[in-house]
């Protein structure tokens, strides 16, 4: 069955090592013969939540005009959310986390989703990597029946381009084959 996937890539650094396993991710998708988008978060305008309170008491939208409602539309539609962080500090991207904080809108709208993760980091070992996936986990905490089909953990990639001819490249393909 064609699906349509969602991956959100919140590297600083177009390029950077978590933006390329996002490629890679992609083209298994597209050649297993799904419909994929790709959106780089740094080239949008998301504003941090302000906590006004107006999308959760009834009287939608967010007052903030910014890059956040298509983005979150764009995830009500998807089928598959592929997130991708590169690991700062052992969390995710600010540029991560404030779309996650913007999504307060329209979180009770994403249940039945599945979804992947994808995290890089200089660090070599994966479990340390876990910190960052339970923030991710955090989220979809909060809604109703998701589904993490995986993660891809791309350590010991710090320099542009460190995370070619690692294992997490190949994983990352044969995860959106297996969409």
């Amino acid at each position: 069955m064609k699906k349509n996937v969602l991956i959100l890539s919140s590297s600083p650094r177009r390029g950077g090592n978590s933006d390329r396993l996002c490629d890679r991710f992609a083209e298994g998708a597209r050649e297993a013969g799904h419909d994929v988008e790709k959106i780089f978060l740094k080239d949008l305008r998301i504003g941090y939540c302000t906590g006004c309170g107006t999308c959760f008491e009834g009287r939608r939208p967010c007052p903030q005009h910014d890059d956040a409602a298509e983005v979150l539309d764009k995830m009500v539609a998807a089928d598959v959310i592929v997130m991708a962080t590169p690991v700062y500090f052992y969390t995710l991207s600010a540029q991560m986390k404030t779309l996650i904080d913007r999504a307060c809108a329209r979180y009770l709208e994403m249940g039945g989703k599945e979804f992947y993760f994808i995290v890089t980091a200089a660090e070599r070992s994966v479990p340390a990597m876990e910190r960052t996936v339970e923030c991710f986990r955090g989220f979809l905490d909060c809604l109703d029946e998701p589904k993490e089909r995986g993660v891809v953990y791309g350590t010991g990639a710090w320099r542009v381009g460190e995370i070619e001819g690692m294992p997490a490249m190949k994983e990352a393909y044969e995860a959106g084959w297996n969409v």
